[in-house]
């Protein structure tokens, strides 16, 4: 069909929405087995999962053929862009939120416990010091703060490389060369790859020789929540940007079609994004 026709293509019915819904159920009741500790939790929560995935392949595939066989036109084009924008900004406000928490016990609480000790002349709970990091009531067990350089340097220069070799793939299919498209896709995948790793070590490390944890008070938690969602978009995002690899190998995408990818690679710019404010409040600051 032609890309510029007025026309908004109607999809046939699908069996993948309830598909999805199929599998969010197995995993809903999955999840609440497992948390009560009944055995047959595990189970649900597998046929969900594999429930969900062949969900992926299927209407990913679907989607991916209604492209490339030029069903979709520039309305349908944009409707895509509205609905990935609309995403993103729902990945902001949740980190937004994250970012906010940091902010309010850095900022305000923390000074607030430390005016009331002076106020009343009296520690809040023994061994108090109204700082940051700061632990809590009730947690006696010391820990060392992630210092910035390092690992975290180190994958701060990762993330900021793989954004790069990610605008360099971005030309390279608007310029039709897919010698190059291929190879700076898979350099922006291996990145991503080397920073979920470098990650997992670090991890390893504040856990057995910081002694920081999830429950080391309010540091230990917002430290792990927002690095370990960071992680996981990460995870997500390099996911995501294998599929468009295989499909840059199936011959997907032109230089004036190539949203999938588009899509994908602003995805990958929001997490450098959020990963330089992580650097610089939660590691650097």
């Amino acid at each position: 069909m032609n890309q510029e026709a007025n026309h908004y293509y109607i999809p046939t019915p699908s069996t993948w929405p309830l598909t999805g819904a199929i599998a969010i159920f197995f995993m809903g009741f999955g999840a609440a087995f497992t948390v009560n500790k009944l055995p047959i939790g595990y189970g649900l929560l597998a046929i969900g999962f594999a429930i969900l995935i062949y969900m992926l392949f299927g209407w990913f595939g679907t989607v991916a053929k209604e492209s490339e066989g030029g069903k979709f036109n520039k309305q349908v084009d944009s409707s895509f862009r509205w609905g990935m924008s609309w995403f993103i900004f729902t990945e902001v406000m949740f980190f937004a939120g994250f970012f906010g928490a940091l902010y309010y016990m850095r900022v305000l609480s923390v000074p607030w416990l430390g005016e009331m000790e002076m106020a009343y002349g009296a520690s809040v709970w023994p061994e108090y010091a109204a700082g940051w990091p700061t632990s809590g009531p009730g947690i006696t067990d010391q820990f060392t703060p992630m210092g910035a350089w390092g690992l975290p340097a180190i994958n701060t220069a990762l993330l900021l490389t793989s954004g790069v070799t990610c605008t360099w793939a971005h030309w390279a299919i608007k310029l039709d060369k897919r010698s190059q498209l291929k190879w700076s896709l898979f350099l922006t995948i291996a990145l991503g790859a080397i920073f979920i790793g470098c990650q997992a070590y670090e991890y390893m490390h504040a856990y057995s020789e910081l002694n920081l944890k999830l429950t080391s008070g309010a540091y230990g938690a917002t430290f792990y929540m927002l690095t370990g969602f960071h992680g996981f978009h990460v995870t997500l995002g390099a996911i995501m940007l294998t599929v468009i690899y295989f499909r840059v190998l199936a011959g997907h995408f032109k230089p004036e079609n190539h949203f999938g990818f588009e899509g994908v690679s602003w995805y990958w710019h929001f997490v450098d994004v959020v990963w330089l404010g992580l650097f610089v409040f939660v590691y650097l600051l």
